[in-house]
């Protein structure tokens, strides 16, 4: 059975950030994962995992101006200095929180953009970046995003992933796989992780499509966990899902509460 980690960006709302690295420990999660950790200081969240035993699984580079609707730089031409600069501060994060896998977010496209130099942009920032993580032993993450939730997301199918893989050619550079997104993009979600799983660096799991807790809506996780398991996969399952209710009442999907 896979391990489960808990997105504390979108579960244990019910308390204030810091509070729900302790929930998720209560609840039984040896795993925590979440969108960004930079408005708080590495020492009081290294403190909390090193508190509740947990492994801080992942986190994303800096996304630029998030309150204004930006969802990650990697592609946007004339950022360059400023995504260079994200990666130095998630490289601080990463070691002092000992994280072994960060997700740069392609970003939106400005419409009207040249197309070519946001290729460029995207594939010139990675190499960058994956280059600034190896000696550190940090895994740099690609995930693609549907449109409905992110319109004009830059990266929108696993075959996109795989070949913008193909074109940076870093060894730490793998694919994040959220079965919520693939399912609303492309379905075939086991035919996909099958196809694609040598190069998948971690699995994210919601309910499809009110992206809820993963046993509502239309995909069938069990079937999934079973898959994942006979493909050897041993990485660890993030679950960026928002609650329907309160988190831990909806914590009964979870295969006999195994998290490690």
């Amino acid at each position: 059975m896979p391990k489960f980690a808990a997105n504390l960006s979108m579960m244990f709302n019910e308390v204030p950030f810091l509070e729900r690295f302790a929930a998720a420990a209560t609840a039984g999660f040896a795993g925590v994962e979440y969108l960004f950790p930079y408005e708080h200081p590495v020492e009081s969240i290294e403190h909390l995992l090193h508190q509740y035993q947990l492994e801080n699984v992942l986190f994303n580079l800096p996304p630029g101006d998030w309150a204004s609707g930006e969802r990650g730089i990697t592609c946007l031409p004339g950022r360059e200095a400023e995504f260079r600069e994200g990666v130095g501060t998630a490289i601080r994060y990463a070691t002092g929180l000992r994280t072994t896998r960060v997700h740069a977010m392609a970003g939106v496209v400005p419409e009207g953009a040249d197309q070519e130099a946001v290729k460029a942009t995207y594939i010139q920032n990675l190499k960058y970046a994956a280059a600034e993580l190896a000696p550190h032993g940090i895994t740099l993450l690609i995930e693609a995003i549907n449109t409905r939730d992110i319109p004009r997301f830059y990266l929108n199918y696993q075959d996109q992933s795989r070949a913008v893989m193909e074109e940076v050619g870093a060894p730490n550079l793998k694919m994040q796989m959220d079965c919520y997104h693939m399912q609303i993009m492309e379905g075939d979600l086991a035919m996909k992780l099958r196809r694609y799983h040598a190069y998948c660096g971690h699995v994210q799991i919601a309910g499809a499509p009110e992206r809820h807790e993963p046993s509502t809506g239309e995909v069938n996780y069990p079937y999934l966990f079973d898959l994942l398991d006979s493909l050897g996969y041993d990485g660890w399952v993030g679950c960026e899902y928002r609650p329907a209710g309160k988190t831990v009442d909806g914590l009964g999907w979870l295969p006999a509460r195994v998290t490690a």
